[in-house]
């Protein structure tokens, strides 16, 4: 089942169950999937695709929710929190810090990384492994420390 049709199935549900909350996520979830659509030209987007806009949408919340705690605006940090809640569920599983640390390890050896140097290197070639799977400042913070 593609991403847009569990968006629809579960939009539905969330109507039935007056969940506002959660369809307001998934309505924005949507507009989101069919804007980067419209701006690739495509009718559909690949999953991969799916998977970049996901990850925009998490990221700016999680940006935001730090913004809120240092403003001291718990109404905004429930919601917002509440909205990232939402879009987890329809990330892919994420890896441990064990598993990060081992891809990474591995990418340094296949690009021959010896310093910091090298780090675009080998995020280059890391982030599309993790993409979606890993937060990139989780991988940023391993490479840099396995690089020095």
């Amino acid at each position: 089942m593609s991403l847009l049709d569990q968006l629809n199935q579960d939009m539905k549900q969330a109507m039935k169950n007056k969940e506002k909350d959660k369809l307001v996520v998934i309505r924005m979830v949507k507009a989101a999937l069919q804007n980067e659509a419209i701006k690739l030209g495509k009718n559909e987007l690949t999953e991969e695709e799916d998977l970049t806009v996901l990850s925009r949408e998490l990221k700016q919340r999680k940006d935001s929710l730090q913004e809120f705690h240092k403003a001291d605006r718990l109404d905004l940090v429930e919601k917002t929190q509440a909205e990232i809640d939402v879009l987890i569920d329809y990330m892919p599983k994420q890896l441990s810090e064990e598993e990060v640390s081992e891809i990474v390890k591995q990418t340094i050896s296949e690009v021959n990384a010896t310093s910091k140097a090298d780090m675009g290197k080998v995020m280059g070639a890391l982030m599309p492994k993790v993409k979606g799977k890993a937060d990139g400042s989780l991988v940023n913070k391993l490479v840099l420390k396995l690089l020095s």
